[in-house]
């Protein structure tokens, strides 16, 4: 029963393996007096150039540079490739390397490839372990195969790789078992996990309490450091070792070096368990489907998950931004009639000689500069519209929603709402109580040539100007800063941006406003970034 750590490869994830050459230094040399058995020093990828400070190489003879002149005790030292990121050419033979062995991860649509480059790397002379990456994407019969495939090159190792930490207990002794009936005898069997569902130690711990008839390998990280929700960490699987496999590792020094080294990085860029993994575990899918949902915030969690239930079986693990972004707006776009609503909200907003609508946007400066608003309240007495928030101090006409998670988010105050202001909302957002006073065609709204083609100030001027309104008031649309610069009146509906993409949205209005049919004056009364 081997321990392997991959804190300076699986760990690089989370900074971009900059580590630092000092702290690179002192995670191998702890890992080594530890006397872990097997340590992972990184990536060999080709793309990527020599730095001294960063835990991944562009051949094996970079490996030789950082570390050459340190000791291996009786660890065994490898180091990692994603297979299709390193040709045959930069591995130089093993009796020239650093290196003992390789690991060579590879997806289930490469299995043919990835195992004929293994078996290339073998012939140079290493330890090759094949790490069979997102698991869970293999049925039983593709499986049979791969093993099949595994007995042809006979690894040191062959890994189950639970990328996205989706297996429970019943799943990993299913593989488990197939592997072991499927594979040859002298044949390491290994496990790597991930920490989506808080089951990456508890999943160790069932393999280490189950032992097979074979070689078996368990992979940990210092304090859990690793992509995503992170790994199990490897002080608890070397102290569960210890006092129930007869182990002799050095629990001490793996805490020396988590305090001096891994805590530091931990507070600057924490992983471990949160929703976003919570959210793509529960759904058998790709974090950055959670992510790239998450970062529109017009999303309930509940909308959320039922995009991500769209997501077809073969695209589930193999991320594809035009797929979400084609399925979001799909989601988004429930079609409804809505021409007598239409008709009835343009006679109270523009019917009675009535011709100017005041927008009230969520930017700091609806309250900052309210002076103005209240005197163009009382010049010009428009029709007072909120778009997806509801200002105090202010009496309003309407709340036009778009945004489904800002509806969440002011479901309690819509209780307190005046009976004289109306809720019209976009056919995407769905009523959790009272239903809608109108309900407006989500898709008729659009501008699909945006970046953002739902941005709701876009939507309501591309619908007051249908209406014939001749003047549009802005307020409290303060447009986009920097992520350190609040945007909003309301904490909740901060999120962080870039110098580059708060330029880029600002861009993305300037440019939609500029498509519109421009019939209406538009008049913004509170300061703006805006180049209107």
């Amino acid at each position: 029963m081997l321990l392997l750590d991959c804190t300076l490869r699986d760990g690089g994830y989370v900074n971009d393996w900059e580590f630092g050459y000092d702290n690179i230094i002192n995670i191998y040399e702890r890992l080594i007096s530890a006397r872990i058995d097997i340590v992972e020093v990184g990536f060999i990828d080709a793309r990527r150039p020599y730095d001294v400070n960063r835990s991944i190489f562009p051949d094996t003879a970079s490996v030789g540079k950082t570390f050459e002149r340190l000791g291996r005790g009786s660890s065994i030292i490898v180091g990692m490739i994603d297979y299709g990121t390193c040709p045959i050419e930069n591995i130089e033979e093993q009796k020239d390397s650093f290196l003992d062995g390789i690991r060579v991860i590879f997806k289930k649509e490469k299995m043919h490839k990835a195992i004929a480059f293994c078996r290339q790397v073998k012939a140079k002379g290493y330890k090759v372990f094949a790490q069979a990456v997102s698991i869970t994407s293999y049925d039983d019969d593709t499986f049979k195969e791969l093993l099949g495939l595994i007995n042809g090159l006979e690894p040191y190792a062959f890994s189950l790789v639970d990328t996205y930490g989706l297996l429970h207990k019943g799943d990993l002794q299913r593989y488990l078992q197939m592997a072991d009936e499927g594979l040859k005898p002298e044949i390491m069997l290994g496990y790597h996990a991930h920490n989506n569902f808080q089951l990456a130690y508890s999943n160790c711990i069932e393999l280490l309490e189950h032992p097979l008839k074979r070689g078996m390998l368990v992979d940990g990280s210092l304090y859990g450091m690793g992509k995503s929700a992170g790994n199990a960490p490897i002080e608890l699987l070397s102290r569960y070792m210890i006092d129930r496999c007869g182990k002799e590792y050095h629990v001490s020094q793996l805490l020396e070096a988590i305090d001096v080294t891994i805590l530091d990085i931990y507070r600057r860029t924490p992983w471990g368990y949160g929703f976003k993994f919570y959210l793509s575990a529960a759904n058998d899918c790709h974090p950055n489907y959670v992510t790239y949902l998450q970062e529109k915030r017009k999303l309930s969690v509940k909308s959320i998950s039922e995009i991500l239930d769209m997501i077809s079986p073969e695209k589930k693990l193999l991320y594809d931004v035009h797929y979400i972004e084609k399925l979001y707006l799909q989601y988004q776009a429930r079609e409804c009639e809505d021409s007598q609503d239409r008709e009835k909200l343009k006679e109270l907003w523009v019917g009675a000689g009535k011709g100017a609508v005041l927008l009230l946007g969520p930017g700091k400066n609806i309250h900052a500069q309210k002076e103005r608003v209240e005197a163009c309240i009382k010049e010009r007495t428009p029709v007072v519209i909120a778009v997806n928030f509801l200002p105090e101090g202010f009496s309003i006409d309407g709340l036009f929603i778009s945004n489904a998670k800002r509806y969440v988010q002011l479901s309690t105050k819509l209780l307190r709402l005046s009976p004289k202001a109306l809720v019209i909302a976009t056919s995407n957002v769905t009523s959790a109580g009272k239903p809608f006073d109108y309900v407006l065609n989500y898709s008729a709204l659009l501008d699909e040539q945006a970046w953002i083609a739902d941005n709701p100030l876009i939507m309501l001027i591309k619908l007051l100007e249908e209406f014939g309104v001749a003047d549009i008031f802005l307020a409290g649309f303060d447009g986009f800063s920097e992520a350190e610069t609040a945007n909003y009146v309301n904490e909740n509906m901060e999120h962080e941006l870039t110098r580059e993409k708060a330029i880029s949205l600002n861009r993305d209005v300037e440019n939609a406003i500029g498509r519109l049919e421009g019939k209406a004056e538009l008049h913004f009364i509170t300061d703006t970034l805006y180049r209107i």
